[in-house]
């Protein structure tokens, strides 16, 4: 069991940059891969990035790719989203999630084997 907390949402004009974090209690942090995801009114959550239990490998939809970084502190149990040169169609609730399962392929990128949902933070960026 692992409980997250999301923060560092905002509003931001386009191309500009936040960084959000994920805090992370409960199971040992340094143990299982995160995710960030996001979801907007009336569509499904969506992968964003993902990150394995080291932070040697990352996973991005092509969406952000080159724009956003996934990064995690363990010693810290933090799990960050360093967002740049962010567009209108970012503007979203982003959430963190956590997978206790093996991932292979094409599995980091379905949020359907990640979960423990934080409350999510709000990102919001004017044109």
């Amino acid at each position: 069991q692992v409980q997250l907390v999301e923060s560092g949402g905002g509003l931001v004009q386009a191309g500009g940059s936040l960084r959000l974090s994920c805090a992370a209690s409960g199971r040992t942090f340094s143990t299982y891969p995160m995710g960030w995801f996001r979801q907007v009114p009336g569509k499904e959550r969506e992968f964003v990035a993902a990150i394995d239990w080291s932070g040697g490998m990352t996973y991005y939809a092509d969406s952000v790719k080159g724009r956003f970084t996934v990064s995690r502190d363990n010693a810290k149990n933090t799990l960050y989203l360093q967002m740049n040169s962010l567009k209108p169609e970012d503007a979203a609730v982003y959430y963190c999630g956590a997978s206790f399962r093996p991932l292979y392929g094409s599995m980091w990128y379905e949020t359907r084997f990640f979960g423990s949902w934080g409350q999510g933070t709000q990102v919001t960026v004017s044109s």
